[in-house]
C-alpha cells in the first residue's frame, strides 16, 4: 500500500517532509487538505485529533509531526540519501540543529503570522516584538554557525536542512534577514537551489496569495 501524506503544499512543516520525500524519490499519495475537500479533512481529523499537519499514513500506521515522519521514513522506507547519520554523536548534532530551526526560526515566524491575522484589538504587540527579537537573535547565532558550513551540520545535507529550507524561506518574508547576516542569506540561497526544495517551493506558488502578510515578489 502506498504511503499517504495528509498535507498542504504551502505549509512550511509539510514542505519539510516533502523535501525528505523528494530527496529520496520516495513514492507517496497526496491527500490534499483544502477547504474544497471537507471529506479528506474529516478523515485527517479522525486520524490525528490534534489536527496539525502533515500526517503520514503507512498501512495501519499513523505518523504525525514532521521530524518524526522524516525519521520514520529513514527507518521504514530508506532511500539513497540518508538524512540522519548512523553515528550517534553526528545524529545528535543533526537533531540539535533541527530543534533550533523548529524552535527559534519557525516558532517566532509563525507567531508573527498568526498575530497579523488577529483583529486589531486582539493583537499581541509585546509578543510580536519578542518574536522579532528572537528571530534577530537566531539569525545572528546562525550567521556565526554557518560561517564554516555548507549545510546545517557540515558538508552533508540532513534532516536539519529539510526544516531549515522552508523555515528560513518564510522567515525572510516575515522578518527580513538583515544583509549583515550574509552567511544566513547564502545558506538560504543554497537551500532554494536544492532540487528537492525548489520543487516544494514551485508546488506552493499557486497559494502565495494566502500568505497573511502578503507574499513578496521574490523567493
Amino acid at each position: 500500500m502506498a504511503l499517504e501524506l495528509y498535507a498542504h503544499p504551502f505549509s512550511s512543516y509539510c514542505q519539510k517532509v516533502l523535501v525528505a520525500l523528494y530527496e529520496n524519490g520516495t513514492p507517496f499519495q497526496w491527500r490534499m487538505l483544502a477547504p474544497e475537500d471537507p471529506e479528506t479533512y474529516q478523515t485527517f481529523a479522525g486520524l490525528w485529533p490534534m489536527k496539525r499537519f502533515p500526517v503520514l499514513v503507512d498501512g495501519g500506521r499513523v505518523v504525525p509531526e514532521a521530524t518524526t515522519i522524516i525519521e520514520y521514513l529513514g527507518i521504514h522506507h530508506p532511500g539513497p540519501v540518508s538524512l540522519l547519520p548512523s553515528e550517534p554523536a553526528a545524529a545528535l548534532d543533526v537533531r540539535s540543529m533541527d530543534r533550533f530551526f523548529d524552535n527559534y526560526i519557525s516558532t517566532p515566524q509563525q507567531k508573527l503570522v498568526f498575530d497579523s491575522m488577529r483583529p486589531e484589538d486582539k493583537k499581541d504587540a509585546t509578543g510580536a516584538a519578542d518574536a522579532r527579537e528572537m528571530l534577530d537573535t537566531a539569525y545572528a547565532w546562525l550567521d556565526k554557525t554557518m560561517a564554516t558550513r555548507k549545510w546545517a551540520t557540515g558538508d552533508t545535507f540532513s534532516l536539519a536542512d529539510c526544516g531549515a529550507a522552508p523555515f528560513l524561506f518564510y522567515a525572510d518574508w516575515t522578518h527580513r534577514i538583515d544583509t549583515k547576516f550574509a552567511n544566513v542569506i547564502a545558506y538560504r540561497q543554497r537551500l532554494l537551489a536544492r532540487p528537492s526544495f525548489a520543487r516544494a517551493v514551485d508546488e506552493g506558488r499557486p497559494y502565495r496569495h494566502f500568505f497573511p502578510l502578503g507574499a513578496p515578489d521574490r523567493d
